[in-house]
């Protein structure tokens, strides 16, 4: 996948068909306009791309949250996964704010990314003052010869899937219904870093990673999770928070693989939460805290062992 930032820096060899959008999260309701992208790509011969901003045109002017589902990074690794061949990560400029619609369409779309098809949801609005929508699309297109293509919104029961739902469901900690409304598990991923090693003097070496700032998280306590680093999947546990009992002072997520015993410092992880377990809590002493880790690792590998995860991740991921 090539991925680019400046609109200068977009160079397509062919005719493009295109989705646009913020896609935090890539969630069920992303993957139905992906899917559909990837489709028309094949058939039609088109360059596949994805058109989204570096930073959600809401949290930049300050009507959403600025925490969110995933990071650039990690959208832009899952996005890869799929098989777009383009991810546009446009910096959300006062330039771009307010550009008009049709500007946006003339120049970007047409003259940057050569756009033939465009693939949109039913709420999609673009262009200065939101001007832009499915319909006014549509317009343009029988002007300037591209098809668009509006795609329903994907429902879970009588609700519509959005990040808005998934965000609701991760801060409530239903690790299973965000499972389902993301089609996938919900992670945490980045580089293994060195903490203070007291997993280890318990018996539990673990591994530690230090989320983003803008990642959202789940409520602090423990989750029944499974790691893929190195190349391997492995079964785990995890603690979200800053471990009262030993005077952690810094957010963190925690994680003992089981039945791994390999030096992983330096690597990038991905750490999925399946489940939750119990919050997070300050115990009367450290002994009381082994035994509950005792007690956590014992759960959680009875869970792994019933929750059955479907598949999503394509080009041999395990």
């Amino acid at each position: 996948m090539e991925y680019v930032k400046r609109l200068e820096d977009i160079k397509v060899k062919k005719s493009g068909v295109v989705t646009l959008g913020k896609f935090d999260g890539v969630h069920r309701g992303h993957r139905k306009l992906i899917e559909r992208v990837l489709q028309i790509g094949k058939k039609e011969d088109c360059e596949t791309a994805v058109f989204t901003f570096d930073v959600s045109p809401q949290v930049r002017m300050g009507s959403a949250k600025a925490k969110m589902l995933m990071t650039n990074e990690e959208r832009r690794s899952l996005l890869k996964e799929i098989g777009v061949d383009l991810l546009v990560e446009c910096p959300f400029t006062e330039a771009v704010q307010n550009m008009e619609a049709e500007e946006f369409v003339e120049k970007v779309l047409i003259g940057r990314l050569r756009m033939k098809y465009a693939v949109v949801g039913t709420d999609f609005h673009f262009g200065r003052g939101r001007r832009g929508n499915p319909e006014f699309l549509r317009r343009m297109g029988k002007e300037m010869d591209f098809s668009v293509e509006i795609v329903q919104k994907e429902k879970d029961g009588s609700r519509d899937i959005s990040s808005t739902y998934v965000r609701e469901e991760l801060e409530a900690g239903r690790m299973e219904n965000v499972r389902r409304l993301l089609g996938y598990p919900f992670f945490v991923s980045g580089k293994i870093v060195h903490g203070r090693h007291k997993g280890h003097s318990f018996g539990y070496p673990t591994i530690n990673q230090v989320p983003a700032p803008e990642k959202l998280l789940p409520p602090w306590g423990v989750y029944t999770s499974r790691t893929r680093v190195g190349g391997k999947l492995y079964n785990s546990v995890t603690n979200i928070g800053k471990k009262p009992t030993v005077r952690g002072k810094e957010l963190g997520a925690e994680t003992y693989l089981f039945d791994c015993d390999e030096n992983l410092y330096g690597l990038e992880a991905r750490v999925e939460l399946l489940s939750f377990q119990r919050p997070e809590r300050k115990f009367e002493s450290e002994q009381a805290l082994m035994a509950q880790l005792r007690r956590d690792a014992e759960e959680a590998r009875e869970n792994a062992e019933r929750i059955n995860i479907r598949r999503i991740y394509p080009k041999g991921t395990p």
